[in-house]
């Protein structure tokens, strides 16, 4: 018998950054969701995309330990199973080291590592119970390479990345695939803000720096990602790929 079961993604945050465009790559490839946080009128887009979408509130923040159990029971509850999973988590902090704080630091481990952390922890059992799923985990092409500007920010999102690759290797022959992806240069609000970009003589300066001599976008993004989520391709797993135009 032919499986024409369809797959089921979930994602943490749909309303922002790449969720939106990532939640439409999956729909477009046959899977339904479950989303949390959904940007206006994305849910019936996606349902006319063919789509079934599960909404789940309270979990933009999965460094709050209930959060990430939260979404899987909500997958588990209306689909039964988790096919592919993705998250992103924590805020830019920028300034120079010399000048950094403590509680700096543990902001950055609270958003950036404890979240994904948990995110892990959560995605994961299940999969390992079904004997398949992949999980993608957006860390940062910062954690790549020394990042002046954000040294803190890219130390922990270097453990991340590590955190990712290290679940990957413990989980390989269960049939759980676990990968890290890491951007940069993105052209969204938040890194925009972060980075001083809306300025045209800054944004101009900043793409000096990219070997593409441009931003990406989060629809080129979130195509790149779905060779890791949308079921094609069982063979890679514990690595990590920069997204950052050729910077890492």
């Amino acid at each position: 018998m032919i499986e024409t079961r369809r797959r089921v993604a979930l994602l943490n945050e749909a309303g922002g950054y790449v969720g939106p465009a990532m939640a439409r790559e999956w729909a477009r490839r046959g899977h339904d969701l479950v989303l949390g946080h959904p940007a206006d009128g994305l849910v019936d887009e996606l349902r006319g995309l063919g789509a079934e979408v599960e909404v789940v509130d309270d979990v933009r923040d999965l460094s709050k330990p209930e959060a990430a159990p939260a979404l899987v029971a909500a997958a588990l509850s209306r689909f039964g199973r988790i096919d592919a999973a993705a998250a992103f988590t924590g805020k830019i902090i920028g300034g120079r080291f010399t000048k950094s704080s403590l509680e700096d630091l543990q902001r950055l481990v609270v958003g950036c590592l404890e979240a994904p952390y948990h995110f892990l922890k959560a995605v994961t059992e299940p999969m390992i119970e079904q004997g398949s799923g992949q999980v993608a985990l957006i860390t940062s092409a910062a954690g790549a390479r020394p990042t002046p500007g954000a040294p803190l920010y890219s130390s922990v999102r270097a453990g991340a990345t590590m955190l990712a690759r290290n679940v990957a290797m413990e989980i390989a022959p269960t049939g759980v695939q676990v990968n890290a992806l890491g951007t940069n240069f993105m052209d969204f609000p938040e890194f925009h803000a972060a980075a001083g970009t809306n300025d045209p003589e800054v944004r101009a300066a900043y793409e000096a720096q990219i070997p593409m001599r441009r931003f990406g976008t989060m629809e080129e993004f979130a195509a790149f990602s779905m060779a890791f989520l949308d079921g094609t391709s069982g063979f890679t797993t514990g690595q990590f790929v920069a997204y950052a135009g050729g910077w890492a």
